[in-house]
């Protein structure tokens, strides 16, 4: 294991100030933590055979701004985060590839639009996957991954490198508190209250609401990512109590706000 260019990978994440950042060794995905599991030709090895770590790179969603989705300002940062994350990954990669370890990003989505999901609702890497194996976080009822710092308000992307890093340990204390407010205000009934894999997503469902709201200039929808309790951000903002989303009468402040943002930018 190549400890000596992980610390310098560490050093380099905290130069382009990226908050999370874990590593797999890629033997996580052939012998997984829970089935049913992905089948082989997602692993990062049959992506790119020569891999033997893959390094996972974590941007979070402020929560004052999800807290307005659906809407153009979630959007327009949605776009911004995605956009910084693909730009860090290859940043990482080229830095490894130059330092002798031959390395490459991987997209942080990695399919074309709403209406390619529609018909096949399946990216080929996952990135929820590679930041569970990389020790992020673990799944919520929410299919997404939770993290200590940020809660599932985290977006990820992924570098395939041949260099052999020693990995993370696995995050075996689960996140979420099963309050289930993700499931009863998901608006396209899409979640189900089994754990993960067992209560996978209606991925249909959901991509078909992420098309309503395309087409209104103001997805992604990112109700089930706002509503978790789970996360050091909610502190940090004042946002302790979860409740407010399905009573928001409760903070009228904070819906004259939201109020105001869902007006304009969109249809």
């Amino acid at each position: 294991m190549n400890e000596q260019i992980k610390d310098r990978l560490l050093n380099r994440c905290r130069e382009m100030e990226i908050p999370l950042i874990g590593v797999a060794d890629v033997g996580r995905w052939v012998d997984p933590p829970f089935s049913p599991w992905m089948p082989s030709e997602f692993f990062p090895q049959a992506i790119f055979p020569e891999a033997q770590s893959v390094i996972v790179i974590g941007l979070p969603i402020p929560l004052p701004v999800l807290e307005t989705s659906p809407s153009i300002w979630y959007r327009e940062l949605y776009t911004t985060v995605n956009i910084l994350l693909d730009q860090f990954t290859y940043r990482l990669a080229g830095f490894l590839t130059r330092e002798g370890y031959p390395s490459v990003p991987v997209p942080r989505d990695g399919y074309g639009s709403i209406e390619v999901l529609l018909k096949n609702p399946v990216a080929f890497f996952s990135q929820r996957h590679a930041a569970f194996l990389a020790g992020l976080g673990n799944f919520g009822i929410n299919n997404m991954i939770l993290t200590p710092e940020f809660g599932p308000r985290v977006r990820f992307g992924s570098v395939l490198t041949i260099a052999s890093l020693p990995p993370d340990p696995l995050r075996v204390d689960p996140l979420c508190i099963r309050c289930m407010r993700c499931v009863h205000l998901c608006p396209s009934f899409a979640l189900a209250e089994e754990d993960y894999p067992a209560g996978t997503t209606d991925k249909h469902a959901c991509a078909s609401w992420s098309d309503h709201l395309h087409k209104r200039y103001i997805s992604p929808c990112g109700i089930c990512i706002k509503v978790c309790p789970v996360g050091n951000d909610r502190e940090q903002f004042s946002r302790k109590d979860a409740s407010i989303y399905a009573e928001p009468e409760r903070a009228p402040v904070l819906q004259q706000a939201w109020d105001h943002v869902r007006k304009y930018g969109g249809k």
